[in-house]
């Protein structure tokens, strides 16, 4: 699904919506499920878990290895994660219970806000990130279904 300076991708995943959301609010397991294999691993001296306002860190790689500082800046235990870093496009999680314990989890990749937007539509981020959302959302899925 795509709106304006925003593509996402969903799935429904066979798992309540607590146990999603452990997984993303831990910045330590973000490597696990990253679909475009560009989160190697996340920075020591991250916190544990993430809330509103939280500063997280990931050592990454796109052809180079490098650094990358994180913000969480939408959060609603459970519901919603949301981060962004220096660029200011934001990359969101949103859970939606469905029926049979399972959970609706939507991803996005929003440049709206970015510095400079056109940047992302230059380089193809989006269709790219569409992608690696579905890859991401699968490896999430199978994390938590696995048991």
């Amino acid at each position: 699904m795509s709106t304006t300076r925003v593509v996402s991708a969903e799935r429904r995943i066979e798992a309540p919506p607590e146990q999603i959301f452990e997984l993303l609010a831990d910045p330590s397991a973000h490597a696990r499920f990253d679909g475009s294999d560009t989160v190697q691993a996340a920075r020591p001296d991250n916190p544990e878990r993430l809330a509103l306002g939280s500063r997280f860190g990931m050592d990454m790689r796109i052809g180079v290895p490098y650094k990358i500082s994180n913000e969480v800046v939408e959060f609603e235990e459970n519901r919603l994660i949301a981060w962004r870093h220096f660029g200011h496009h934001i990359w969101r999680y949103q859970l939606e219970p469905v029926d049979g314990g399972a959970t609706l989890v939507t991803e996005s990749f929003d440049w709206s806000k970015a510095r400079f937007p056109p940047f992302y539509e230059w380089v193809g981020y989006p269709a790219k990130h569409e992608v690696n959302m579905t890859r991401t959302l699968e490896r999430l899925a199978e994390l938590v279904e696995s048991g």
